[in-house]
């Protein structure tokens, strides 16, 4: 009897199996990897009312991260500084810089600039600032290294994983409380200083849903 269709269809059912597992695991990873906050969120440097230089007020004056953000130790949040704080330099320094026009305005009317948020977190995610800096954990390893920024964006997820790296891991990244603001900070044995530190500060870092999601 003539055969009704040719030897070749005989492969296109599996052909067709491995096409959808190659979709399939694209579709995945893609998903997985574009739609994450290491691809959408690392590098999020939106724009602001002042174009505020880090670089040049902590790298090249040496302003400590405390001059402005007076609040990191005692606060859930990391304060924006008020126009006082700026005024108290600039009252005396480019007095008539174009880029200050706005610093002199609330200066002069009370009302507060609208600076940009650059760290998000989702509303359902839980975060209180001082709870780790007071134990050690230093700016730079979730805000990166602000002084080298001309203009701050966000260096690092802030995703679920990556807060759980360092919950379960504290000894990598804990350092001395008096070296929080360091920027660069660099310790030759990292690991036996920071078991040293947890033990020393009692650190039992949550890896439970509730220590983080009320």
């Amino acid at each position: 009897m003539a055969q009704i269709f040719p030897k070749w269809t005989n492969q296109v059912p599996r052909k067709i199996l491995i096409g959808l597992i190659v979709v399939l695991n694209a579709l995945i990873f893609g998903v997985w990897y574009f739609f994450s906050p290491e691809y959408t969120d690392v590098g999020y440097a939106p724009e602001q009312p002042v174009p505020y230089s880090h670089k040049l007020h902590v790298d090249q004056l040496g302003l400590d991260c405390q001059y402005c953000h007076t609040n990191v130790f005692e606060s859930k949040f990391a304060n924006i500084p008020a126009t006082q704080t700026c005024m108290n330099c600039h009252n005396q320094i480019k007095t008539d810089s174009d880029k200050l026009e706005l610093v002199r305005e609330s200066w002069e009317t009370g009302k507060s600039l609208e600076w940009v948020r650059v760290h998000n977190l989702a509303d359902y995610a839980y975060f209180n600032h001082s709870a780790h800096v007071t134990v050690g954990v230093g700016c730079e390893s979730c805000h990166g290294r602000v002084d080298k920024m001309e203009v701050v964006y966000q260096a690092e997820p802030l995703s679920m994983s990556w807060c759980l790296d360092c919950h379960r891991e504290p000894e990598k990244y804990i350092r001395p409380v008096d070296e929080v603001t360091t920027m660069g900070y660099e310790v030759e044995n990292q690991l036996e200083l920071g078991r040293e530190l947890v033990e020393k500060q009692n650190i039992h870092a949550p890896t439970y849903c509730q220590g983080c999601h009320y």
